[in-house]
């Protein structure tokens, strides 16, 4: 498959114009928290592990939107399912570590931001809300749409992150006046995020026919190709270009199934993985203060 995508060439493979934006991040990331942090008060260095987590974060966004598997997921929703179990589950957990607490407090608390903030971070109405909104994503028509123009493709991916970081937000964040769910009470909200998942996939997985025309119509596939393809090569190309069964070693029907069962089993590993961090935590806490025996500070 590899030899076979690099008919899309160097710029639909290497997304250049992404890796300048990421790099622009991970240049600001340095700026704020290194040379012109005194500009914000007396702060400190973040520390090599939080460095660390902000770094492989955005490696992270980039290996899920910038590199090869970004075309392979207008192609695959395997891939898709992939991208989006890294993009939405493992990234947004990375950046919210990887960030000091004082330039979250720069960000979070300031008038405009702050009640919507508040709102938004709550563990119910995050949960719930970044549940409907994967849901309401892989419902085939709204899915089409959002491979059907640049505009609703990037309005779409940007809204679903923000739900995604409100998600996790509860559960990983550095503010210690945030973070005041309990152990066992975060043990629940994961336990939870895995059962709410479950329908979207289970829909996908049993479904009796091919659900996504941007995988099985060739119009809306080519559709779906320039979003990542300049409009000169896929021109190019498209009298060559029959489907994406050219790429697949699968029908569209077995990608449709695989892909639901991959993003069904990596959410169950990253919220199990969550879980165990939590409870093994607060296991070695408890044992250390029996006074206190479900401290907040659980991850």
């Amino acid at each position: 498959m590899w030899l076979e995508i690099q008919i899309f060439g160097f710029q639909a493979l290497w997304s250049p114009y992404f890796f300048t934006y990421v790099f622009a991040l991970g240049l600001l990331y340095f700026l704020i928290t290194g040379p012109l942090r005194h500009n914000f008060g007396d702060h400190a260095k973040p520390t090599v592990k939080q460095q660390t987590m902000f770094y492989v974060g955005l490696l992270v966004l980039y290996i899920a939107k910038g590199s090869p598997i970004d075309l392979l997921s207008h192609i695959m929703l395997t891939t898709h399912m992939i991208q989006m179990a890294f993009y939405l589950l493992v990234f947004p957990v990375l950046v919210i570590k990887g960030i000091p607490a004082w330039v979250w407090k720069k960000v979070i608390y300031k008038p405009i931001i702050r009640p919507l903030f508040k709102l938004f971070t709550k563990p119910l109405i995050a949960i719930l809300l970044f549940n409907l909104m994967f849901s309401m994503y892989h419902m085939p028509s709204v899915f089409d749409f959002s491979k059907s123009s640049q505009v609703a493709h990037t309005s779409i991916n940007i809204i679903i992150l923000i739900a995604a970081f409100n998600m996790w937000w509860p559960i990983v964040t550095p503010v210690k006046e945030q973070n005041k769910m309990k152990p066992l009470l975060k043990i629940g909200y994961m336990f939870a995020n895995g059962a709410l998942i479950t329908p979207a996939c289970v829909l996908i997985i049993f479904s009796s026919s091919v659900l996504f025309a941007a995988y099985s119509s060739e119009g809306a596939w080519l559709q779906a190709l320039s979003l990542c393809v300049p409009g000169n090569v896929l021109d190019g190309l498209a009298p060559e270009l029959s489907g994406a069964e050219m790429f697949s070693p699968l029908s569209a029907y077995d990608d449709q199934q695989l892909g639901a069962i991959i993003m069904k089993i990596f959410s169950e590993i990253v919220y199990g993985t969550m879980i165990g961090r939590i409870f093994f935590k607060w296991f070695k806490k408890s044992k250390s203060n029996t006074i206190d025996p479900l401290p907040a500070d659980s991850f």
